[in-house]
């Protein structure tokens, strides 16, 4: 071969060595594309739901942002617990139902879980047995309303010893490290006790019908009247019995005081027991009613608006024990669960750790048409309500 033919190959080699390395070369860059488009596809996916949210609600979506970067809301969603042990009640009705509700929106966004509830008519030991039902379904805040002033301290313990929030709804509990939310139970006694001791010009024989003795908002309801009463020695409590929170056992266990005491001033009384008792006054209809306190709900504002007419002189009080105080406790504990601080310089109580809440209303017959108003709509069984909005709550937080 001369040496022409031997360039002549040379460069055909090099040639072809050439387009070899450029094909080899071009594969890789005809992947990336592929590579970048796939991602392409699922970003708006993963941009979607950001966005929804802002349109949708504004205020929400700074709130979904926080809620991925806050150490506390790593675990969402949250699930909560519920420990009721009395069902008997239009009251822990209501308060399940809005529990409910409430619980709703916070699933919306992807908060919680549905709520686990434990609700029954139980003692003491089956409330431990709820509690620890609870515990071991691995909740991670447990909304208790407690049927005893110390019965369940340790089990509460165990609970919160496993990291579990633990808030005591309706009433308080003095146990270290479990919050409370609601209203003071033994102001809102002492409320309507003292409506009755000025009523009376601070004499009369009365009795009282009380609820489940050893309850704890029974205990602090009942140390609040005796405080009222100890002020007034021309006030002579005749008698004391238990209605149970009962409406027929409050209607028999008055129907047997006016039997016996036909010449009563007044009556002191709580919740749905108060329906009961006024239907017994306006049974016996006896010549001299005695003057009685009810409760904020509207089966007994219309009794009240009716008791009027076959006896203009009645008089009444109706201070609410609302059931929100409940939800309102649940707003508190997501928002524990998320990370934020409660500000315990805003808490009160017994053990600083509760979250005190106004009474939803306090019905006399100056405001009564207002009372019967609110309960337009509303069944007969509803007690006058507030629940904290989730703007609301946050005055009890560092901000």
């Amino acid at each position: 071969m001369s040496r022409k033919n031997k360039k002549f190959v040379l460069l055909v080699t090099i040639l072809i060595t050439v387009a070899s390395m450029i094909a080899a070369c071009g594969a890789p860059q005809t992947e990336p594309p592929a590579a970048t488009q796939e991602p392409a596809t699922e970003a708006p996916a993963t941009e979607a739901p950001t966005e929804m949210p802002a349109t949708e609600s504004p205020t929400e979506a700074p709130a979904t942002g926080e809620a991925t970067e806050a150490p506390g809301a790593e675990g969402a969603p949250f699930t909560i617990g519920i420990s009721n042990p009395f069902i008997s009640s239009e009251y822990r009705t209501q308060m399940i139902e809005e529990l409910i509700a409430v619980n709703q929106e916070y699933m919306d966004q992807g908060l919680t879980t549905e709520l686990v509830i434990e609700s029954a008519d139980t003692d003491v030991a089956g409330q431990i047995q709820q509690l620890q039902n609870l515990i071991a379904q691995d909740v991670d805040a447990i909304l208790v309303n407690p049927g005893d002033v110390s019965g369940l301290n340790a089990t509460l313990q165990e609970a919160l010893d496993a990291g579990i929030i633990v808030i005591s709804v309706d009433q308080e509990l003095d146990v270290p490290g479990v919050y409370n939310v609601g209203i003071d139970q033994k102001e809102w006694a002492k409320t309507s006790a003292q409506w009755l001791a000025d009523k009376l010009g601070g004499e009369g024989d009365i009795v009282q019908i009380e609820g489940f003795p050893g309850h704890p908002a029974n205990v602090a309801r009942m140390e609040g009247v005796a405080e009222v009463f100890e002020q007034y020695p021309g006030i002579n409590v005749l008698a004391t019995d238990t209605g149970r929170w009962d409406e027929a056992t409050g209607q028999q266990v008055m129907s047997n005081f006016l039997a016996s005491y036909p010449n009563l001033d007044g009556y002191w009384t709580q919740d749905g027991m108060a329906i009961g008792a006024l239907q017994a006054v306006m049974a016996a209809n006896p010549a001299q009613w005695p003057q009685g306190v009810g409760e904020g709900r509207c089966q007994y504002l219309r009794l009240w608006e009716e008791a009027l007419t076959l006896n203009p002189e009645f008089d009444s009080i109706a201070v609410a024990n609302h059931p929100g105080v409940s939800p309102t406790g649940l707003r508190i504990a997501v928002n524990m669960l998320q990370g934020k601080q409660v500000d315990e310089s805003k808490l009160g109580g017994a053990n600083g750790l509760s979250f005190v809440l106004p009474l939803a209303a306090v019905i006399t017959s100056d405001n009564l048409d207002e009372g019967l108003a609110m309960c337009e709509g509303q069944p007969d069984a509803y007690l006058l309500d507030q629940i904290l909005t989730e703007e609301e709550v946050q005055e009890f937080f560092i901000q």
